[in-house]
């Protein structure tokens, strides 16, 4: 299974803001710190915010900052939410496969496909950062100062 580039910058500016210590970062120093457009980083802030897995200030002294559900938020759930329940393969649609309602592939794969989930349910954000995680990306995200600019 392949995660979007959504789900895997969601995943990376949570744990981006899980080892921010300081400096509030905007979502302009997220997208500057993890070479991706404003405009994909913003879209990634807004998911996230609506989750209420972060919080969004404005003006002077604001910035990005973790939510305590966002540190105790499980990778499975999150990834979950972020990928939608569709299938592996597209069974239907516009061209609906003629195998479809005897095919052993389909069930397999969404098993795979839970499994994959159910992997990585026991994991929170918090543990993503752990050692060795945490001291490296402090060390990648402590290039980019957070601005005045606003999240």
């Amino acid at each position: 299974m392949r995660l979007t580039r959504f789900t895997d910058l969601a995943l990376r500016v949570l744990m981006r803001l899980a080892v921010e210590e300081a400096d509030l970062p905007t979502t302009r120093d997220v997208a500057a710190t993890m070479q991706v457009p404003y405009t994909h980083a913003a879209k990634v802030v807004a998911k996230l915010q609506h989750l209420g897995l972060v919080e969004a200030r404005r003006g002077r002294g604001g910035g990005l900052t973790l939510t305590s559900a966002g540190r105790a938020a499980s990778v499975g759930g999150l990834v979950r939410e972020l990928e939608g329940a569709g299938d592996v393969v597209e069974c239907e649609g516009s061209a609906p496969c003629p195998l479809r309602g005897a095919c052993v592939l389909r069930g397999a794969l969404r098993r795979a496909q839970e499994a994959f989930f159910a992997a990585l349910d026991p994991l929170t954000v918090n543990d993503l950062v752990a050692a060795p995680t945490g001291p490296l990306l402090l060390g990648i995200s402590g290039g980019a100062p957070a601005s005045a600019a606003g999240p």
